[in-house]
């Protein structure tokens, strides 16, 4: 552990010239998102591993019904196949996307199927949150994991009830297109903060006055910088434009811990007020030794077995460090010198919080 926060430094913060990144990058156009489908169909072509129809009623429901549109009458006899299986179908349709258009679908299993390798999508509508089609998925399903049952054991690698099928629906239907209403748009911030917002829009204005001579934008509130259209360029090229200009966002103070991996991230503007730190641990190690005991010759005793307990403490000797961090870097090197696991890292970091010299919000997740 020792040195890997150091190196992390260097590598997200290795020159304070490089920081600044494009506006696009952090921002995006107020309005232009993507909508999210959904459908529910039937996966066919399984090697015995889909849904057990007396415990999925629903799965053989969809595939009577599915088979009457087709001609076939199966509800005179109860089916007891085990090569389909019923599924929920989900995409994301991006915006801006044209009739004809193909996207990628997400098929995940409904019922107790155990893979859908080797499944085919049947032909499913997917509709938004309006009730609409928009579009129709099918197709054969690419599944990443695998799932092996025998008699005595059985083998399971990656989630074999979910997966994709490349470019497996056609649009049908065109979502709503944003509009700029009133001839202006607006960028959102993707981490608001009210510093990022006025550069951004300082920015813009540079940009503007000497493009069109006048400014475009203004600040509204720490997610989103308001614009103003020129009157001699389409919204798609003045949002192209703006959107390569460069600024130097800013984040507040946060230190995220993660607690099951023994993940921590330190932000750049993390500091620590002069604080005496001292880590140590006590350990304590039990230990059974089995042992015989035999009774002597021509005695009526009997052969026991006993237990030797051992018992044993050890304690680490601490060593008390002085930690100031005015800087990411030398915080971390303060850290490092300490010599201290994940764990022995987050410890610190949380007393130091509740002591009051940690000058930044802590996120555990």
């Amino acid at each position: 552990m020792r040195g890997v926060l150091a190196l992390a430094a260097l590598l997200l913060f290795p020159d304070a010239g490089l920081a600044s990144v494009r506006i696009k990058d952090i921002t995006f156009t107020q309005g232009v998102r993507e909508y999210q489908l959904v459908g529910y169909g039937i996966v066919v072509g399984l090697q015995g591993t889909g849904d057990t129809l007396r415990n999925s009623p629903f799965t053989e429901q969809s595939a009577s019904a599915m088979l009457d549109r087709l001609g076939v009458n199966v509800r005179s006899g109860a089916m007891r196949s085990r090569n389909m299986a019923a599924v929920m179908v989900t995409a994301s349709l991006p915006p801006f996307v044209g009739w004809g258009s193909t996207i990628d679908v997400t098929v995940s299993s409904l019922g107790d199927a155990s893979s859908l390798m080797g499944g085919t999508l049947i032909l499913t509508s997917l509709t938004g949150v309006d009730g609409a089609v928009y579009a129709l998925a099918q197709g054969p399903i690419a599944v990443s994991g695998f799932a092996a049952t025998g008699q005595n054991e059985s083998l399971t690698h990656g989630v074999a009830t979910v997966g994709r099928i490349p470019n497996g629906a056609s649009v049908e239907r065109e979502p709503p297109r944003p509009t700029a209403a009133g001839g202006g748009l607006a960028l959102e911030l993707r981490n608001p903060d009210f510093l990022t917002s006025t550069r951004i829009a300082d920015a813009i204005n540079k940009f503007t006055r000497q493009r069109y001579k006048a400014p475009m934008a203004r600040e509204r509130d720490s997610r989103t910088v308001e614009l103003r259209m020129p009157a001699n360029a389409s919204p798609t090229r003045f949002v192209a434009e703006i959107g390569e200009l460069r600024v130097e966002p800013t984040t507040p103070a946060r230190v995220v811990i993660d607690e099951r991996t023994g993940t921590v991230v330190i932000g750049e503007d993390v500091q620590i007020s002069p604080v005496a730190v001292t880590h140590g641990g006590l350990t304590v190690r039990i230990t059974e030794t089995p042992e015989v005991s035999q009774p002597a010759p021509f005695s009526n005793g009997q052969t026991v077995v006993t237990s030797q307990t051992t018992i044993s403490a050890a304690e680490q000797t601490g060593q008390v460090a002085t930690l100031a961090g005015p800087t990411l870097r030398s915080l971390v090197k303060g850290l490092n010198q300490i010599g201290l696991k994940p764990t022995g890292i987050i410890s610190i970091l949380q007393a130091i919080k509740n002591a009051g010299a940690l000058q930044a919000d802590i996120i555990i997740q």
